[in-house]
């Protein structure tokens, strides 16, 4: 675990916050502080993000985060996640159910997205065409207009503190692997995960910003009707961040939802 680094304060129930793609554990700062009276928090950077080493040979975030939870002799645990973080909450729920007493998603269903919205799919190519051209700045305007802003508001619109801290943790990640050769995925993808979400037994909350693209709400809310104990909120004037666009009321719901458990 040397090459994974992860932050570990409190006591109590592990709860297990895990970040949303290309950014890192910092996007967790308000709920690491409401969450660390009453339980165990554990906020890892995911490989290749944040403090994080690269990879460096085939892996998956649910292995990692797996390996964790075993290296800290701590579960099941609450695993709480946005994006990818959300999707790899998923996926260890279905690699490794003794390890998951409950799941807490937003802005994603599974690892295997679907996006039909025309909004999210042009978003989607600005941004990728931006990084294919090793355009930094550009990548991370465009990642920020994707996730921060979403379809209905601008960046201007936000919080400036919001846009600047996730424009920092984004270019941060962006830079650890600018100048890399190309290369195959080292991301080993966990397969058949819609069809095998109803078999997840745990409860499940899908907690998703208002105002995010209808493809990003539409999988959570999806996986929330798919298992046999799922619900789903949705926080107004939020997008992809609920949870750092309007901490309190985000904290207010996760903290509702841990007292169920």
């Amino acid at each position: 675990m040397n090459d994974l680094f992860w932050l570990d304060t409190g006591t109590g129930r592990p709860v297990v916050l895990l970040h949303g793609g290309f950014v890192d554990h910092g996007m967790w700062d308000d709920q690491i502080a409401a969450l660390a009276s009453r339980h165990r928090v554990i906020a890892p950077d995911a490989r290749g993000h944040g403090r994080s080493a690269n990879a460096t040979e085939p892996f998956r975030f649910a292995d990692d985060v797996a390996a964790l939870l075993r290296h800290l002799d701590t579960g099941p645990a609450v695993l709480v996640g946005i994006s990818m973080g959300a999707a790899t909450a998923v996926d260890t729920a279905l690699e490794h159910p003794e390890l998951v007493g409950a799941v807490v998603v937003g802005g994603a269903g599974t690892s295997e997205p679907y996006f039909t919205d025309p909004w999210t799919t042009q978003a989607l190519g600005a941004w990728h065409s931006a990084m294919a051209a090793g355009d930094m700045d550009a990548s991370v305007e465009a990642f920020l207009t994707l996730g921060a802003a979403g379809p209905h508001r601008a960046l201007g619109d936000l919080d400036p503190e919001v846009v600047d801290r996730l424009r920092t943790m984004a270019a941060r990640t962006m830079a650890k692997h600018a100048g890399e050769a190309p290369a195959p995925d080292l991301i080993t993808p966990v397969r058949d995960t819609w069809e095998r979400a109803a078999k997840i037994d745990v409860p499940v909350l899908a907690v998703n910003g208002a105002v995010d693209s209808p493809d990003h709400i539409g999988m959570a809310e999806r996986l929330a009707r798919t298992v046999a104990d799922g619900r789903s909120v949705s926080i107004d004037g939020t997008a992809h961040y609920p949870n750092m666009e309007r901490p309190d009321t985000y904290n207010e719901i996760l903290g509702d939802f841990l007292r169920t458990l």
